[in-house]
């Protein structure tokens, strides 16, 4: 009897740890898996954050609504203490399983910084300097050149316009490596597989070229024409007189409008003034332009003007160019 009533009380008290791991199992479920996020937001595991340390700044942060199984996570799911510091995002219906998850795999929210050809190295600073997500560089243009090692005396040109992706804190001079990198490739490639004969000395020259065509036009069709006229006058002695290089000599003193006085002052990037190129780009180029620079039509134009729809009127006569002006400039 004594046996019986010992083998009744231990099946009970069996069933009670059954029935209390469940219970335990279910809680754990729930808290683990019910959706936790009802919008999108940005979320930061700090530098030195431990698991411990994470759920409280998501109790504090008003994302996990109380730390009751927080610990027993620890004991049941060891695989999920390893997190990683760094920004996430949370999407909506994230359960506090998804939440780890990511944390745990470093999914890290990705951000972007997009540089458009045909601006500056100035306004690419500037954008840069204004990015929170992106740690400031204390790094003035010569200091990049001198790390970078360019043989030149400007970063203008050299850096590749187009869509960067990063991580938040990620410091801004990367991002500048990987645009310089990126360009260095293109003119490399552009350069070996160039027509012959090009009036250039060195790829330099090409991208020099590309930069003043980047500011020339925005239509497609019009690049490699607009090579061609720039190609013609260097092949024959005349002045580029192109716009863009004298409004990039002027610096802070242009206001919106070249007037007959800015085209006599003597810079070293008046094109109306100077026979040959600037001494450097004058913007950074796409890679399209660089391929016009690379590849320009074959054309006999000298002259060329703006229609004033994006695209361009080609003449290979001074007289037609001046028909030209009076037609789409003079007019307007």
């Amino acid at each position: 009897m004594k046996y019986k009533k010992t083998l009744i009380a231990v099946i009970l008290l069996l069933g009670i740890i059954i029935f209390a791991g469940w219970v335990v199992h279910t809680k754990i479920n729930k808290y683990m898996t019910d959706p936790l996020i009802d919008k999108a937001l940005v979320f930061t595991v700090k530098k030195g954050s431990n698991f411990q340390l994470l759920g409280k700044s998501l109790f504090n942060e008003g994302i996990l609504p109380n730390l009751t199984w927080w610990k027993t996570i620890i004991k049941l799911h060891p695989e999920l203490v390893a997190i990683r510091s760094g920004t996430y995002k949370f999407e909506p219906g994230f359960s506090l399983q998804d939440i780890l998850n990511n944390i745990v795999k470093g999914n890290e929210l990705k951000y972007t910084i997009t540089f458009i050809e045909g601006n500056t190295t100035k306004q690419w600073l500037s954008q840069l300097r204004q990015t929170s997500s992106l740690q400031p560089t204390q790094k003035n243009e010569q200091d990049m050149i001198k790390t970078l090692a360019i043989n030149h005396k400007k970063i203008e040109g050299l850096l590749h316009p187009g869509t960067y992706y990063y991580f938040n804190g990620t410091k801004s001079f990367s991002i500048i490596e990987k645009a310089y990198q990126h360009q260095q490739k293109i003119v490399e490639h552009f350069w070996n597989t160039r027509d012959k004969n090009l009036p250039y000395k060195n790829s330099y020259d090409m991208l020099i070229m590309a930069s003043i065509i980047e500011k020339e036009t925005g239509h497609k069709h019009d690049r490699k024409k607009i090579s061609s006229v720039f190609v013609n006058r260097l092949r024959l002695g005349m002045r580029l007189q192109s716009d863009p290089t004298v409004i990039y000599g002027m610096g802070s003193s242009f206001h919106g409008n070249i007037r007959a006085k800015d085209l006599q002052q003597n810079t070293p990037y008046n094109t109306y003034r100077i026979k040959g190129l600037p001494p450097t780009p004058i913007s950074m180029p796409s890679e399209a332009a660089i391929d016009a620079a690379a590849h320009p039509a074959v054309t006999k134009y000298l002259y060329f003007v703006s229609k004033g729809n994006g695209k361009s009127y080609f003449s290979n006569t001074l007289k037609k160019h001046n028909r030209a002006v009076k037609k789409y400039i003079l007019r307007r």
